[in-house]
């Protein structure tokens, strides 16, 4: 038996789930200890959703300068200082941080900074960050341990030095012309925020389409979007090889729509998806099966394959949000304490942060099809909505898929604070009431929300035949 220190608890990971579950086991009067590599809270106030929200945010302010003039203002001589959105950036993570380690502190559960390796079941060895190993052993252990972005192998690529999420947001100046590899959420929302920061911005997505999960009409209501504010975006790209540096030149070569293509930039970053970090860490010495892509094999409960172990968030394999990983610890939660929730029939809600945003639950035409599932369909353009029109924000649309039985299979929103707009609609979906208790609403006027009723109300009638 090795010798180890003993915790009620063990979790291998800082990451939103992992660091939730440690308050909230810490606060009950558990020994727990929570080891981190790196990240104090995961890459959500790090790396991720708030820093890349606090630069689109810059971004979005930048376009609103430029654009005062159409509401009366005069901006004449503005521009864009990136050190200064970094320094925002950055006082906005520290005091992140600062809340996450009082915390720790007010709860009584121990934060070990370290690389924790599996030696046995339910046992780590951690090399600290500062110097030396500590063994600890957990009579229940859990898994946070996130994801990765994926780097594909191309000729050339790892030479020339892309960026990731990570580096792009360390930037301290405007790119001249920014190539950006991947056509998904993480691309699009910094292809449209570094084109009104100031650079020059060309997506390249091997799909023939970027956002191929939605609707034809939205993900061509995005393109027009991106299109005009002068994001070049090139599809059916197979990229075969890359030469250059990025921050100093970089070209991409490659197949575009049949045709051998050249294309050139400043910088490149690359974001075509993520992949679990769960190799090289012993898992299987500790009894935990992985599945064919990486994650870590659990069941509807968060259960992995090893006795007293679970696992949580991007890791298990579990929608790569942070909504959805809070959600996982809440399932944990319950069921420590004697409940019976499981990943099965949750919601998913989405937004992608472009301005204006997409944001969507359920199902939307594209899966409905897939899946053969019947529905009604009713669409309201945002230019109906009497608020948009004292914003000037008119631009998309609000779709909503309801069944048979008048229950919501699907919502989805292109247009102003889209993303506000999901709960009303999730609420209803959960309680599986009818449409028309939506339909129904009395809404504060003038608000985007109005659109929520008006929608609803345009849902054609059942025709059983």
């Amino acid at each position: 038996m090795i010798d180890s220190e003993r915790y009620d608890a063990v979790i291998l990971g800082a990451g939103t789930a992992g660091v939730l579950l440690a308050w909230h086991l810490g606060a009950a009067g558990q020994r727990v200890a929570v080891v981190e590599q790196r990240y104090v809270g995961g890459s959500c106030p790090n790396i991720a959703c708030l820093p890349s929200k606090s630069f689109i945010h810059s971004a979005e302010v930048a376009h609103v300068v430029a654009t005062g003039h159409g509401f009366g203002v005069n901006t004449t001589g503005a521009a864009v200082s990136m050190p200064v959105v970094q320094s925002r950036k950055g006082a906005m993570v520290r005091g992140l941080i600062g809340i996450y380690l009082d915390n720790f502190d007010r709860t009584g559960s121990e934060l070990v900074m370290g690389r924790g390796t599996f030696v046995d079941e339910r046992t780590l060895e951690v090399a600290l960050n500062d110097g030396g190993t500590r063994t600890l052993r957990g009579d229940r252990m859990f898994l946070d341990l996130g994801s990765t972005a994926i780097m594909p192998k191309l000729a050339g690529l790892a030479e020339s030095k892309p960026m990731t999420h990570v580096e792009l947001l360390d930037l301290d100046v405007v790119p001249k012309h920014l190539l950006i590899y991947g056509g998904g959420y993480i691309a699009l929302e910094f292809a449209q925020a570094m084109c009104r920061l100031g650079s020059r911005v060309t997506v390249i997505e091997r799909g023939e389409r970027i956002l191929h999960r939605e609707d034809d009409d939205i993900a061509h209501a995005v393109l027009d979007l991106l299109r005009e504010e002068g994001v070049e975006v090139v599809t059916s790209a197979h990229i075969d090889r890359v030469t250059g540096r990025s921050g100093e030149g970089v070209t991409l070569y490659g197949d575009v729509a049949g045709v051998e293509r050249a294309i050139e930039g400043s910088h490149l970053l690359v974001a075509v998806g993520k992949f679990p970090d769960t190799g090289g860490i012993g898992l299987e010495r500790a009894g935990v099966a992985l599945t064919a892509s990486g994650h870590v094999q659990v069941n509807a409960r968060l259960e992995t394959t090893a006795e007293a172990v679970w696992a949580m968030g991007d890791c298990a394999g579990s929608p790569a949000f942070t909504h959805m990983s809070h959600d996982d610890f809440r399932i944990v939660r319950d069921n420590l304490a004697g409940g019976d929730r499981s990943t099965v029939g949750r919601h998913v809600p989405n937004c992608l942060f472009l301005d204006p945003e997409l944001a969507s639950v359920g199902l939307n035409e594209k899966e409905a099809h897939r899946r053969g599932i019947g529905y009604r369909l009713a669409e309201l353009p945002y230019s109906e909505i009497w608020r948009s029109h004292s914003t000037g924000r008119m631009r998309g649309k609000m779709k909503v898929l309801v069944g048979t039985d008048d229950r919501i299979l699907g919502f989805t929103a292109f247009g102003a604070q889209a993303g506000e707009l999901l709960p009303t609609v999730q609420i209803a979906m959960n309680a599986g009431l009818s449409y028309q208790m939506v339909a129904g609403l009395i809404t504060a006027h003038p608000t985007y929300a109005e659109g929520l009723s008006e929608l609803f109300m345009r849902v054609p009638p059942h025709d059983p035949t």
